[in-house]
C-alpha cells in the first residue's frame, strides 16, 4: 500500500459508514447488555441469548452476521493489492485469519452459548 493508497482510503466514504454502522450496533448490544442486567429468569435469558447465536441456523443471529462479515473481508482482501515482505504471502495469511476468525465466532463462540441456552432453557429450543 502505498501513501497515495493511504490518502485514498481515508477518503472513501465506507469508512465512516462502517464507523456509523459500528455505532449503532454497540448501542443496539449496550441495549441488550442493559436489559440483562437485572434479568433473573432463565427462560427470557435463554431465548435472549438465541437471538445472538441459533443452532439451528448459525448464519442467521449476530454470531451468524459477524462470522459472514468476515467471510465478506476475506474475500475482499482478494482484490488487494499488497507489496511481498520477505517473500511472505501476506494476501494468504490475512485470508487465513479472517476465515478462522469466523470460524471462532460460529465454531466455538456459538457452540458454547448453544449450550449455555440449552442448559437455561432446554425447552425453548426452536424446532
Amino acid at each position: 500500500m502505498t501513501a497515495t493508497d493511504t490518502d485514498a482510503a481515508a477518503e472513501d466514504p465506507r469508512i465512516e459508514r462502517a464507523r456509523a454502522s459500528v455505532g449503532i450496533a454497540l448501542m443496539a448490544l449496550q441495549q441488550i447488555e442493559d436489559d440483562l442486567a437485572d434479568l433473573a429468569d432463565p427462560e427470557t435469558l435463554a431465548e435472549i441469548l438465541r437471538e445472538l447465536f441459533r443452532e439451528e441456523d448459525p448464519q442467521a443471529g449476530v454470531f451468524g452476521s459477524l462470522a459472514q462479515l468476515l467471510a465478506v473481508a476475506g474475500k475482499a482482501v482478494d482484490r488487494c493489492r499488497f507489496e511481498q515482505e520477505n517473500g511472505i504471502d501476506l494476501d494468504g495469511d490475512v485470508v487465513c485469519q479472517l476465515e478462522e476468525a469466523a470460524a471462532f465466532v460460529i465454531d466455538s463462540a456459538g457452540l458454547r452459548l448453544h449450550y449455555a441456552t440449552r442448559t437455561l432453557h432446554p425447552a425453548g429450543e426452536r424446532p
